[in-house]
């Protein structure tokens, strides 16, 4: 609909309302109707990375979700590498470090609606760094405490790893959604390559990686309270849209924004952006 393409974005609503059992709702959803959803200006104009910095505000949710992107990676592959430090048989770790997995996705798949995005995303970062902080000044005879504790570390790591991809989708419009992606996928790719070198520091002061995962996921945490809620918010198509101050750094309500807007219905001049 932002690139003009009414028609395929009619199907694709016709599909969605088949696979929900909604179609009774097609009915009022017509192509011309769509047409007056969004106004874009060059409606065919190719975007690019370049788009992620050109102006202000894109440009600080670029640099903010890059920092939590790279630090979720980082910081998830850290603990996951970290097998050896616990007293634990490596082999028993790593299952459960993987068996955690499963009640981390499914607290998110909860938590995300209840509570929001943003505070879930920031409060499982500073979790994560909590976590190691605690490992930091608990001696290594209490391996079982250590253990629980880096396992629920690992937990709220991997809770925060799930939530950076529907969050980030939600962010970025439509527009320069899979740049956006893309930007983000390769920093977290950044921080995956530089994750195992982080061990190696070890041999300068055994608790310098520990430390500098800890700083960095509290970092992370407190960077992603910058960002906008997208819970219940109508989701940006054009980076119009997020160039409006009032919408990229306060959360902005459905029902606020939706009464402002016609109704589809009535073939007005409405515009959505």
């Amino acid at each position: 609909m932002a690139n003009g393409q009414v028609k395929k974005a009619h199907m694709y609503l016709e599909k969605c309302a088949k696979m929900n059992n909604r179609m009774e709702f097609m009915s009022a959803i017509k192509p011309e109707n769509l047409s007056n959803v969004v106004t874009v200006e060059n409606k065919d104009k190719k975007y690019t990375f370049l788009d992620l910095v050109r102006t202000p505000n894109i440009r600080k949710l670029a640099i903010c979700t890059g920092i939590v992107w790279f630090t979720v990676a980082f910081i998830y592959y850290g603990i996951s590498l970290n097998i050896t430090g616990f007293g634990l048989n490596i082999y028993l770790t790593q299952f459960i470090y993987a068996a955690i997995e499963m009640p981390s996705k499914i607290a998110v798949y909860y938590s995300l609606d209840l509570i929001g995005r943003r505070p879930t995303q920031a409060a499982t970062l500073l979790l994560t760094g909590v976590c190691i902080a605690i490992n930091l000044f608990v001696p290594a005879n209490l391996w079982v405490f250590r253990s629980i504790v880096a396992i629920l570390g690992k937990a709220t790591s991997e809770s925060s790893f799930t939530i950076a991809f529907l969050y980030t989708a939600e962010l970025y419009p439509t527009v320069v959604r899979q740049n956006g992606l893309g930007y983000t996928s390769f920093l977290a790719r950044l921080g995956v390559s530089i994750a195992p070198l982080i061990a190696l520091l070890e041999d300068v002061w055994k608790l310098l990686p520990e430390v500098i995962f800890c700083t960095l996921a509290i970092i992370s945490g407190l960077v992603a309270c910058l960002l906008p809620e997208t819970k219940n918010v109508r989701l940006p198509e054009t980076i119009e849209d997020i160039e409006q101050t009032t919408y990229v750094w306060q959360s902005i309500e459905l029902e606020k924004r939706d009464a402002t807007l016609k109704p589809l219905t009535s073939g007005g001049d409405e515009s959505g952006g």
